[in-house]
């Protein structure tokens, strides 16, 4: 969550030779006008990889040695660390900066919210969790006491063996359209997958046939969103709702949102913090981004006005049903290249010249498509987008346009090749260009 220009700030000290940390460090400090003698205090939580200790110390001294306090949390999944962080900062108001803290405060609420819905004939609930080999794991088994019998939770891929993330998590399951390795699972079964430090979920299940069914970040946020707005409707609120997608997110998704839902859908830069602050600036901000990261934002005085039509949940679920069979899944495939610049969150290229214009041609040669490029915010790649009406198509559609990032970007080596699934395939920065800097046209 980041501002750009501490990211900024972030990458230089990064690279910098331990000679000159301390002009680096003074530097930064100059620039931001950060004042020295103000107190610090710094929040330290870690996952259960073999490196996070040696890590988490080394944030530790880096702390002692300027003099700053600190907090140690230990084990922690990413969103237990926000939450200790926001409680802090907000001097308790959201809650105790405590792991019991964050275990009342989520559990009192999904009890009390599932209190007022029957449970379709079963006496409780129940739920196959896929824990990606991750941190979540732990913590869920310290939170399950919380739920007072009202939820019945299995583990799997819970880290007693097997890697974090390989064959299993919710990038895994989205992008291979399976569940993970390890969970058998029965029809209409209730499943969810965390990814390893458990900052994204995806539900899905097996229908009566046995064809899987993948609700993902835009179906989450299309069905949160919904809920909310026809709750909305029924107590005569007329309050500001949006929802804010990616250029990543389903096409389908957003024209259900837009034509049928009646719900404004906006499009930021890809990653949370762009999501989050756009969310920020309605009175109910829904947003998720299609790998399930994400979350609605509503004020107090709102979560008052909803609750007081929670008594109608029931036919919502109904409703929510009927509504994902409306949602056509148009299917993506993404590709790995290197470097283009963008523009209008990330949906027309810049540079090369003629990309766009190449890109503009081949989307319309199939239907319901769209496509574009964009460089990856953490790897030396460009990453290749297509949609369209069938997987047959999206997958033209995204060779083609492989093709012309290729051709446009100076690309040398193999050509992109049609027939290849983006979840499975993995390129060298070598590969095609040379050795990658900053500044190169890289990967295949």
């Amino acid at each position: 969550m980041l501002a750009p220009s501490w990211e900024e700030h972030a990458t230089c000290l990064a690279n910098a030779e331990e000679q000159d940390m301390q002009r680096v460090l003074i530097d930064i400090s100059e620039k931001e006008a950060v004042n020295l003698q103000q107190d610090a205090f710094v929040v330290i939580g870690r996952d259960t990889r073999p490196s996070s200790e040696k890590l988490s110390q080394s944030v530790i001294d880096g702390v002692t040695v300027l003099g700053g306090q600190f907090h140690d949390y230990g084990l922690l999944t990413t969103p237990q660390l926000h939450y200790m962080v926001y409680c802090r900062n907000t001097g308790g108001r959201y809650g105790k900066a405590t792991i019991e803290g964050y275990y009342q405060k989520l559990s009192k609420a999904f009890v009390e919210l599932t209190k007022q819905a029957s449970c379709s004939g079963d006496e409780y609930r129940s739920l196959k969790v896929d824990c990606a080999n991750g941190i979540g794991a732990l913590k869920l088994r310290e939170m399950e006491h919380y739920f007072s019998q009202g939820l019945s939770v299995q583990l799997f891929n819970d880290g007693s063996k097997g890697k974090l993330n390989h064959l299993c998590g919710a990038d895994f399951v989205k992008s291979h359209q399976k569940p993970p390795q390890g969970m058998e699972i029965k029809s209409n079964e209730r499943c969810c997958s965390f990814d390893g430090d458990a900052d994204r979920i995806v539900y899905y299940y097996h229908d009566a046939d046995g064809h899987f069914h993948l609700i993902d970040g835009d179906k989450i946020a299309t069905l949160i969103s919904s809920f909310l707005k026809e709750l909305l409707v029924e107590i005569g609120e007329s309050l500001n709702i949006g929802v804010v997608q990616t250029a990543y997110a389903n096409g389908s998704s957003t024209r259900y949102l837009e034509e049928v839902m009646k719900v404004p859908v906006y499009c930021t830069k890809t990653g949370v913090k762009h999501l989050h602050h756009k969310a920020q600036e309605f009175d109910i901000g829904v947003y998720f981004e299609a790998n399930g990261h994400g979350t609605a934002l509503f004020s107090t005085a709102v979560e008052m006005k909803i609750k007081q039509s929670a008594e109608q949940l029931e036919d919502k679920k109904r409703k929510a049903a009927k509504m994902l069979e409306n949602i056509i899944d148009l299917f993506n495939q993404v590709a790995d290249r290197r470097v283009i610049s963008t523009t209008d969150a990330e949906r027309q290229a810049v540079t090369p010249p003629g990309l766009q214009e190449a890109i503009n041609d081949l989307v319309k040669k199939y239907k319901l498509s769209r496509a574009f490029v964009r460089p990856s915010g953490t790897e030396d790649v460009v990453r290749v987008y297509a949609e369209a009406d069938s997987q047959e198509s999206a997958d033209h559609l995204a060779h083609e346009v492989s093709l012309a990032v290729f051709q446009l970007a100076g690309g040398i080596g193999e050509r992109p090749q049609p027939g290849y699934k983006a979840a499975e395939t993995t390129h060298n920065i070598n590969n095609a260009f040379g050795p990658g800097t900053a500044n190169e046209h890289t990967v295949p």
